[in-house]
């Protein structure tokens, strides 16, 4: 991977780089922590030379409006941009997907699928509660409890 030097970055920051190089440079610091270091001290160090914002408040509303317009015209040098009229075959629409979900579950629903898997569902599960009859923690330890007293109760009867 190459790394830029600071003066390269200082020179991006200057807006002294040529288009190609500009993207070069920006395709880079998505990729390199190094490389970012080096222009965040370039910015630091000339931070006061860059343009400051009039209006701060609208600067995110106009970028925003920016990048809408951006999303609706295709970008080509040197030729006036035209609107991007892109058409999706129909089973590319939502629509579609909406209309064979809803056909899929209708069959599904009258062909009595659902119904058979809800008592398949309850008919293991009877099963499995029958074949589960643990006794709990609770019940485990007061039995316990009571053979123990029972057992301390006959060693008492025994010895009278």
């Amino acid at each position: 991977m190459k790394h830029y030097t600071y003066d390269e970055w200082l020179s991006y920051v200057k807006n002294e780089v040529s288009f190609k190089t500009r993207e070069e440079l920006e395709s880079h610091l998505y990729t390199c922590d190094q490389c970012l270091e080096h222009y965040l001290q370039a910015v630091t160090e000339h931070e006061s030379s860059l343009p400051v914002l009039s209006n701060e408040n609208s600067f995110t509303d106009l970028v925003m409006a920016g990048v809408s317009k951006q999303k609706e015209f295709i970008e080509k040098p040197s030729v006036i941009k035209q609107p991007v009229k892109v058409k999706k075959a129909f089973y590319q629409q939502a629509a579609f997907h909406y209309i064979i979900a809803a056909a899929a579950t209708l069959l599904l629903t009258f062909s009595g699928v659902f119904q058979s898997l809800a008592t398949y569902a309850s008919a293991v599960e009877a099963t499995q509660h029958l074949k589960e009859k643990k006794p709990s923690v609770t019940e485990g330890v007061i039995d316990k409890t009571f053979a123990w007293m029972d057992s301390l109760e006959k060693k008492e009867a025994n010895k009278k």
